[in-house]
C-alpha cells in the first residue's frame, strides 16, 4: 500500500471508450434520481453463457494483526476472526462473518528488532522477520499474524498468501528495510540466492513447525514507487529484477518440496500493467514483459509461477471514466496474452473525489457507513465485470487510525484512532463497518469456483452512478448469486429472466446490507417482481434446475 504523509492521500475502440467516458461523468447527486418505479425492467441472466471463473476474496493482516493477535484477549481476536472469516450462518440465517477465501500474510523483513534504528517512525508499521542471519530460524516470530493465519484455517479460509514489501535487513543493500536507492531493488549484489532460501525456508517451517501450508507467494509490492521514505517497508523493482528473481526462487521451492505458486504484479495501479509510465519505464507494461506471446522475460513457462498478474485498485478509482476505461485498458491486454488472469490484490481509499462522494472528501477520517461501503462496492463490481478479475483483496482488514483503510476498526473507546504506539495494543473496542458487510455481499456467497454468467441486459461500464449488477452460478450445487449494488437514491423495480435453466419456485432469498442492515437476510421475493433497495448492496441466492 503507498501511504503518503499527512494522510494526503483489451485495446478497446476509441469509440467506446468515448462512449464510456461521457456516459460515467455524470455527477452522482443528478444520476439515478429518475424513479424507475413506474416500469420494471428486465433482468436477463443467461447461464449458459459463462464470463471469468472465481478464484477467491481477500483482506491483508498488515500491520495491525500482529499485536492485536498477540496481545488481545482471545474472546476478542476470535470475534474480530470470526468476522472476517466464518461461513457460518446464526439462528436467524444472517452471516456470522464475511467469510474471505483469501488472507494475505505479510512475510516480515526485521525492520521491528531494528526499533528506532529502522528509520521506520510508525512501531505498528515495522515487522519482525524469522530470521536475522540466514541461518537460525526462530519461527515464534510474527506470532501474532500466525494466530491469526490460524484462525483463518480453522474457519475454512480456502486460501494463505504469503506478500513481503523488503527483502530480509540482513540481505538489503542499506541494511534497512525501506529503500534509498532509486528503481532497483533493494538487494546486495550476488544475494537472489540467499533471498529465495530465505522464501523457502520460511514457507517450510510454516509448514512443518505451525502447520500453515502457503499457497502463493508474491515477493515483490508494488514495485513502481520509491519507498525511500521512511513510513513503511518497501523497495522498488524493476520487470528485470522481478524476472531474474522468480527465475531462481522458482526451482528453490521445489527442491524444498515447498508447493505454493508465484503470483508476480501488484502493480501500484492498474496503468503500470497495460502502458508505459513515463519515468518508470523499467517497471511498466508488465502483462507483455511477463506473458506477451513474443516476449523473451515470459515466466508462464515455469510450473509453479500461476499465470495471473496482480494490480492495486488504487488511484485509478476516481474520477469515475477513468475508473472503467482503466479496467477496459487491463482486460484487453490480458485477453491479448491468453489464458492468464488477472487480480485486483489491495485497496483502500487513497483518492480525494471530494465531500459529495465521501465523508471527509479522501480517506482521512474513518467512515464506518454506507458511503464507503458503496464506494467500495462500485469498485469491486468494476473490476468484476468490466476488468474482469478473479480475486479481489482489500488492504488491511484491521486499522487502529482514524483512516477510511479498515474493514474492522479498534479503538479506545474514547477517540477514533491514533498514531500513538500503545493505543490499542493490548485491548480495546471492536468496530465493524458497512465495507466490512458490502464486500461480504460479494465474499460470503461467491465461492472460489463458481462462475460470473452474462447478464445481456446490463451495461456496468455504464452504470456506475445507477444499478451495477454481476451474476454467478454454482454448477454443481445448481446454486445461482447475483450481487447487486445500487448506488442511486432511487429503489429499482425488476423481474428475472433466467436463461440456461429454471429458477426453483421462482424465489429468490436477499441479503442486504444498508444504512439500517448488515448482510440481513430478508423474506424470499418473487423473481418476477422485486425491489433493489436505494443506496445499498444487495445478494440474491436461489437454485435453478
Amino acid at each position: 500500500m503507498k501511504f503518503l504523509n499527512n494522510n494526503k492521500v483489451s485495446l478497446l475502440c476509441a469509440g467506446l471508450l468515448f462512449a464510456s467516458t461521457l456516459l460515467v461523468s455524470c455527477d452522482s447527486e443528478n444520476n439515478g434520481d429518475s424513479n424507475s418505479e413506474s416500469g420494471t425492467a428486465e433482468l436477463k441472466v443467461n447461464l449458459d453463457m459463462p464470463l471469468q471463473t472465481m478464484e477467491s476474496f481477500g483482506a491483508s493482516d498488515a500491520w495491525q494483526c500482529n499485536f492485536i493477535g498477540k496481545n488481545w484477549p482471545s474472546d476478542k481476536r476470535n470475534k474480530i476472526a470470526d468476522l472476517l472469516f466464518s461461513k457460518d450462518f446464526d439462528a436467524d440465517g444472517n452471516p456470522k462473518g464475511i467469510g474471505l477465501s483469501l488472507w494475505r500474510f505479510n512475510l516480515g523483513a526485521g525492520s521491528s528488532e531494528q526499533g528506532d534504528a529502522s528509520d521506520i517512525n510508525d512501531e505498528w508499521r515495522r515487522t519482525e522477520c524469522f530470521t536475522t542471519d540466514g541461518v537460525n530460524y526462530n519461527m515464534n516470530k510474527q506470532a501474532g499474524q500466525v494466530w491469526f493465519m490460524k484462525a483463518a484455517r480453522e474457519r475454512g479460509v480456502e486460501k494463505l498468501l504469503a506478500f513481503a514489501n523488503s527483502a530480509p535487513v540482513y540481505l538489503t543493500q542499506n541494511g534497512k528495510a525501506h529503500a534509498t536507492i532509486k528503481e532497483f531493488y533493494n538487494l546486495k549484489d550476488g544475494k537472489m540466492p540467499d533471498l529465495a532460501d530465505f522464501w523457502a525456508n520460511a514457507l517450510d517451517k510454516l509448514k512443518t513447525e505451525q502447520g500453515l501450508t502457503i499457497d502463493y507467494v508474491s515477493p515483490f509490492n508494488e514495485p513502481q514507487y520509491e519507498w525511500d521514505g521512511t513510513n513503511q517497508e518497501g523497495s522498488p523493482a524493476t520487470n528485470a529484477n522481478i524476472y531474474n528473481f522468480v527465475n531462481v526462487l522458482s526451482p528453490k521451492l521445489q527442491s524444498k518440496g515447498v508447493e505454493a505458486q508465484i503470483v508476480v504484479g501488484e502493480a501500484g495501479a492498474y496503468e503500470p500493467l497495460y502502458k508505459t509510465v513515463s519515468g518508470k519505464e523499467s517497471r511498466s507494461n508488465q502483462v507483455d514483459y511477463f506473458f506477451g506471446a513474443n516476449s523473451a522475460k515470459k515466466i508462464s513457462g515455469l510450473s509453479n509461477v500461476k499465470k495471473t498478474i496482480s494490480a492495486h485498485s488504487y488511484w485509478q478509482a476516481w474520477p469515475l471514466n477513468e475508473m472503467v476505461s482503466s479496467r477496459q485498458l487491463a482486460a484487453s491486454r490480458i485477453q491479448g496474452a491468453g489464458n492468464i488472469s488477472l487480480w485486483s490484490s489491495e485497496y483502500c481509499v487513497l483518492e480525494s473525489p471530494g465531500t459529495s462522494e465521501l465523508p471527509g472528501g479522501a480517506g482521512a477520517g474513518r467512515d464506518l457507513g454506507m458511503s464507503l461501503a458503496l464506494w467500495t462496492a462500485r469498485i469491486i463490481n468494476t473490476d468484476i465485470a468490466v476488468g474482469g478479475v478473479t480475486s479481489w483483496q482489500w488492504w488491511t482488514a484491521i486499522s487502529r487510525g482514524d483512516y477510511k483503510d479498515g474493514l474492522i476498526h479498534v479503538d479506545d473507546g474514547a477517540s477514533n484512532g491514533a498514531g500513538n504506539s500503545d493505543y490499542c495494543k493490548n485491548d480495546g473496542y471492536i468496530r465493524d463497518s458497512k465495507t466490512l458487510w458490502a464486500l461480504g455481499n460479494f465474499s460470503f456467497f461467491v465461492k472460489p469456483g463458481m462462475v460470473r454468467v452474462q447478464i445481456p441486459s446490463v451495461d456496468n461500464a455504464t452504470s456506475v452512478n445507477d444499478v451495477m449488477v454481476t451474476a454467478y452460478k454454482d454448477a454443481a450445487n445448481k446454486k445461482l448469486v447475483v450481487v447487486a449494488v445500487n448506488i442511486s437514491k432511487s429503489a429499482k423495480a425488476y423481474k428475472l429472466n433466467l436463461a440456461g435453466g429454471a429458477l426453483t419456485d421462482n424465489k429468490l432469498t436477499p441479503y442486504t446490507t444498508s444504512e439500517t442492515l448488515s448482510l440481513k437476510k430478508g423474506t424470499a421475493v418473487d423473481a418476477a417482481s422485486f425491489e433493489i433497495p436505494a443506496r445499498a448492496v444487495v445478494t440474491y441466492v436461489g437454485s435453478y434446475k
